[in-house]
């Protein structure tokens, strides 16, 4: 089943078990992808986004919420924090599992070899074979460093 379908799925399923905020997230994820695909669509992709756009949506919509989250927390706002965290546990049922930190330096490293990089003018190029390949598996702010890390040794 693909993810589109998953989350449609999980949105009827939220509007029958009557859980308002599961629903509203899952309305909210629903309106992302949709505004995506409007922006696709205008680009010339009758189809709309892929999965993989999809999974960064999702991807982006988590990194946000723990954002909001943290900042509440900071300002004392308790029930928004608790608010943006339940959305994340939504929102991160439908991405794929993250990769632990091993994992990712390994898939860093095998991408460093597959594209043949070898200074950090190649960066890019292992950046965009890691993002066509573990899109939602990891956060690639923190990859990055790493794989500057990598090149410049």
């Amino acid at each position: 089943m693909d993810l589109r379908t998953r989350i449609s799925a999980a949105l009827k399923q939220a509007m029958k078990d009557k859980a308002a905020e599961r629903l509203s997230t899952l309305r909210l994820v629903n309106a992302a992808i949709k505004d995506k695909d409007i922006d696709a669509r205008a680009a010339g992709q009758d189809e709309g986004v892929g999965e993989a756009e999809v999974l960064a949506i999702l991807g982006k919509m988590s990194k946000q919420r723990v954002e909001s989250a943290r900042t509440y927390e900071e300002g004392g706002r308790l029930d928004l924090a608790e608010r943006e965290l339940a959305e994340i546990k939504v929102i991160e049922e439908f991405l794929p599992q993250q990769l632990d930190e091993a994992a990712a330096a390994k898939a860093v490293d095998v991408a460093i070899a597959e594209v043949g990089a070898d200074s950090i003018r190649d960066m890019g190029k292992v950046m965009g074979l890691l993002k066509a390949k573990y899109t939602g598996q990891m956060d690639f702010g923190a990859v990055g460093s790493v794989v500057k890390e990598r090149l410049c040794n």
